[in-house]
C-alpha cells in the first residue's frame, strides 16, 4: 500500500513539473498559418516566405526599402511562462546605420511583444527584441517614433553574422526594468523586418519562437 502511495505521489510530481514547464509555441511557420497572420503595412510589403531545415519550419524575410510586419494576438501568462525564446539568423545585415535614429531605425530581424494598456493601439506598450547590425547585446533605448516601444538588443551581427543563434529573455522582468510595469500577461507577438528608412537590403530568418517557464 505504501509503495503504491509513493508511486502515485512521484507520478503527480512528475505530471505537475511537465505541466509547469510546458512551452507555449507562438508561430508554427506553415503556409496555412501565414494566411491567418495579421499584416501591418508601413511602407510596401516585406517579402515573407516559408521554408524548412533539419530543425523544422522557418520564416524567411526580405526587405529592400520595404516595411511590413506579421502579428498574432495571443495571451501569454508571464507568471507561468515568462521567457521568450527566439531562434533567428541575419543573412544580409544593415551595417553602418544609426538604429537609434528615425533615419536609421531599421532592423534585419525583430520580434515585438505587446501589452495592451489602454483603449487605442497608441497606448499599448511594447518591447522590440532586435537582431542589431550595429549595437551591442544588452543595449536598449526608446524608439525614436514612440516612447511606448523600447528597442532591446538580444543579438548582433557584430558577433553572429549569417549564422543561426538562439536567444531568450525574461519578458516579465523586461517590462518591469524597461517600462516600469508589473505585467502578468501579454496580448500579442509580432515579427518585423524593415528597411523603409535606410532603403538598404535585409535578409533574415525566424524559427522556433516560443515561451517557456525557464
Amino acid at each position: 500500500m505504501l509503495k503504491n502511495i509513493l508511486f502515485l505521489f512521484c507520478l503527480s510530481l512528475l505530471f505537475a513539473k511537465n505541466v509547469y514547464s510546458q512551452n507555449i509555441e507562438v508561430f508554427s511557420f506553415t503556409e496555412e498559418e501565414l494566411k491567418t497572420l495579421k499584416v501591418k503595412k508601413i511602407k510596401k510589403l516585406t517579402e515573407y516566405q516559408i521554408g524548412s531545415n533539419a530543425n523544422g519550419n522557418f520564416l524567411r524575410a526580405k526587405a529592400e526599402g520595404q516595411a511590413s510586419g506579421l502579428g498574432k494576438e495571443i495571451k501569454i501568462n508571464l507568471d507561468k511562462t515568462p521567457f521568450i525564446n527566439i531562434t533567428w539568423k541575419v543573412e544580409n545585415n544593415l551595417n553602418g546605420i544609426n538604429e537609434r535614429s528615425k533615419k536609421g531605425h531599421d532592423f534585419a530581424a525583430r520580434v515585438f511583444v505587446v501589452k495592451k494598456t489602454g483603449i487605442t493601439a497608441l497606448s499599448n506598450r511594447a518591447i522590440n527584441y532586435v537582431f542589431s547590425s550595429n549595437e551591442d547585446i544588452g543595449e536598449n533605448w526608446n524608439s525614436p517614433y514612440t516612447k511606448n516601444s523600447i528597442d532591446y538588443v538580444l543579438s548582433t551581427t557584430k558577433i553572429n553574422d549569417n549564422e543561426w543563434i538562439t536567444v531568450k529573455s525574461n519578458v516579465k522582468n523586461d517590462f518591469k526594468n524597461l517600462h516600469n510595469l508589473d505585467v502578468n500577461e501579454i496580448d500579442g507577438v509580432a515579427i518585423l523586418t524593415d528597411t523603409d528608412n535606410s532603403k538598404m537590403k535585409a535578409v533574415s530568418y525566424y524559427q522556433n519562437i516560443y515561451f517557456s517557464s525557464e
